[in-house]
């Protein structure tokens, strides 16, 4: 894959923008690459330059990337103040209940929609998915769709006003621990020690919801880039975004032997079936 900067507008110029409607509701899709479906939804304020990088791994990897845009502006490297505002607007937005635990957001219905339509494009056995940040916890709720056997939560950071919340309702969790139970899989995590976002908390309430089918993966913060675009450098004050802004793109580093881990989940998954 070719060098790009992460600190400049990416025009997003090998994924193809589609249009698409499910159940009456139209989302801007970005597909790109070949091969099994996996969904990667973006963190906040939007597909930046270093959610595009981590698509285009997983696309490299022998997949077909799936990638809704949720909010924000898609491609940009938006300035403190206006990924401020996109943050303010989908905390309020009816998709996303940012400050309801034992909740799913309605959103969630639409992505597990988006798993069933790419497994039917793509086949192969099913679909993966990662959410990130503020879309979190969307891959675990998705697993209520047939399709979808490999889940990865990266820093699920609903609901923002309970640290030992999960942005899941409670019969739609134990639904979740059934299936992984009744077909042998499990779900992968990341978070820095120290992310204010996602704190310990939370990955014991996961734990404790979904037993040893939760496999938790907790980053030293001494890991984590710190050379940082403007939204994260003013808003996000610990380290947070696991494969995306914090993300050291160096061998050796633990936030790339964290994309490794998870390009080999996918794979395992939906490759060696």
């Amino acid at each position: 894959m070719p060098q790009r900067s992460m600190t400049q507008d990416d025009p997003l110029e090998d994924f193809t923008r589609r249009d698409v409607v499910i159940d009456g509701i139209a989302k801007v899709v970005y597909v790109a690459g070949a091969g099994p479906a996996v969904i990667v939804m973006t963190e906040m304020p939007g597909i930046s330059p270093h959610v595009a990088r981590f698509a285009r791994w997983v696309r490299d990897a022998g997949f077909t990337v799936y990638m809704p845009s949720l909010f924000g502006r898609d491609g940009a490297v938006p300035d403190a103040e206006e990924g401020a505002a996109i943050f303010q607007r989908a905390c309020v937005s009816a998709e996303f209940r940012a400050l309801s635990a034992n909740q799913s957001s309605p959103v969630a219905i639409w992505l597990r929609s988006l798993a069933r339509l790419a497994h039917g494009e793509c086949g192969g056995p099913g679909v993966g998915a990662i959410g990130m940040c503020f879309t979190g916890n969307f891959a675990l709720t998705m697993m209520l769709e047939p399709s979808m056997l490999a889940p990865v939560l990266s820093q699920p950071s609903l609901p923002l006003n309970d640290p030992a919340g999960i942005e899941i309702a409670p019969e739609e969790v134990r639904a979740v621990r059934a299936r992984l139970e009744r077909d042998d899989l499990t779900v992968m995590a990341y978070r820095f020690e120290g992310d204010r976002f996602c704190m310990a908390q939370r990955f014991a309430a996961y734990a404790e919801a979904l037993g040893d089918r939760f496999i938790a993966r907790v980053l030293p913060d001494s890991a984590a880039n710190t050379d940082l675009a403007p939204f994260f450098a003013r808003h996000v004050t610990t380290p947070h975004s696991v494969v995306t802004a914090h993300l050291i793109d160096q061998a050796g580093q633990p936030t790339i032997a964290a994309r490794d881990e998870i390009l080999a989940f996918f794979r395992q998954r939906l490759l060696s079936s």
